[in-house]
């Protein structure tokens, strides 16, 4: 049985630095068994790969690809609160935000990419109750925004 953390590098991946505050909160906060995350963007170094409405500026493909980074945000922010990938016990609930263009109705599918990355890492305890929504706009210009809640150990 692999660990989240082998799991993760077995995806080619590694937990990110947290991703810095950009306004007056914090990454995350742990209350008893559970850690909140802050929203997080799809910063990569800092930076925003993309910008834009989701089914103008860029399409429902790439708008995934950056949801996932937004879920490895997210669990960095979790493993920094709660010691590490290994002490998180179940991801509950992931809420989704798309920057959406009128008429794109295809939320959920952006959002399958924070989902689908959980899944991977941690199987059944990556399964999760969740929310998609349709924004006008997001901080930075941002194509997504994902934030999630994790029970821990």
């Amino acid at each position: 049985m692999s660990t989240p953390e082998e799991r993760l590098a077995g995806l080619g991946l590694t937990l990110p630095e947290v991703v810095p505050p950009l306004a007056a909160y914090v990454p995350a906060v742990r209350t008893g068994d559970h850690v909140y995350t802050s929203g997080q963007l799809p910063l990569v170094d800092g930076k925003l790969a993309v910008t834009g409405k989701v089914g103008a500026d860029l399409d429902a493909d790439l708008a995934k690809e950056q949801a996932r980074i937004c879920a490895l945000n997210a669990l960095a922010a979790v493993a920094s609160v709660a010691g590490g990938l290994s002490n998180i016990v179940r991801i509950v609930k992931v809420v989704g935000f798309v920057a959406s263009a009128p008429g794109f109705t295809g939320q959920p599918q952006v959002i399958n990419g924070a989902s689908e990355l959980l899944g991977e890492v941690f199987g059944d305890a990556g399964r999760h109750a969740r929310s998609a929504v349709g924004v006008a706009v997001l901080p930075l210009d941002a194509p997504v925004e994902v934030e999630l809640i994790a029970e821990v150990r």
